[in-house]
């Protein structure tokens, strides 16, 4: 039973840092910046930052088992993919403590690659019919719809900086 909830958990690490930056963005609002800064704080933190390091970790650590979860073969990029990830994890993390401006780089990083995931995983599904969970599951979601909400966070937070002026 507990080995069995450990696995849930693990497996759907990012849901559950998604859910809990949102969870901790309305409970712990962070002085001297937008509704819309604080919550873009929060999910580059968790939802990307930790999530990308985890991801990137898995990658180069376990690279069978993490190509056996998406439904593809092991190979030599999933080293490249990993170090990609954990750069981004590392620079999503610092985030959390800089500048608007700062975040405007990370999330233009988040939105493109997200993009070329997407689309990557999409024409695996298209054209492998890889339904993997790690293809087409919480995970296909979760890019999509960060690739989207960050890019309008920050919007957001701009134009309350903005108007605050």
């Amino acid at each position: 039973m507990i080995a069995s909830m450990i696995r849930l958990v693990l497996t759907n690490i990012p849901l559950v840092a998604f859910i809990l930056a949102l969870l901790l963005a309305v409970i712990y609002t962070r002085k001297a910046i937008s509704r819309a800064e604080n919550f873009l704080s929060w999910l580059l933190l968790l939802s990307v930052g930790f999530t990308s390091l985890w991801a990137g970790l898995y990658h180069t650590l376990l690279p069978q088992t993490a190509a056996a979860f998406i439904g593809w073969q092991s190979s030599p990029f999933q080293f490249e993919m990993g170090m990609s990830d954990i750069a981004l994890g590392i620079v999503a993390i610092v985030s959390f403590w800089r500048t608007l401006e700062f975040k405007l780089a990370v999330v233009m990083w988040v939105a493109i690659e997200f993009a070329g995931l997407a689309y990557g995983h999409f024409h695996q599904i298209a054209r492998a019919g890889d339904y993997q969970a790690g293809n087409a599951g919480v995970l296909l979601g979760l890019t999509v719809i960060q690739m989207v909400l960050l890019p309008l966070l920050l919007i957001l937070a701009f134009k309350a900086r903005h108007n605050t002026r």
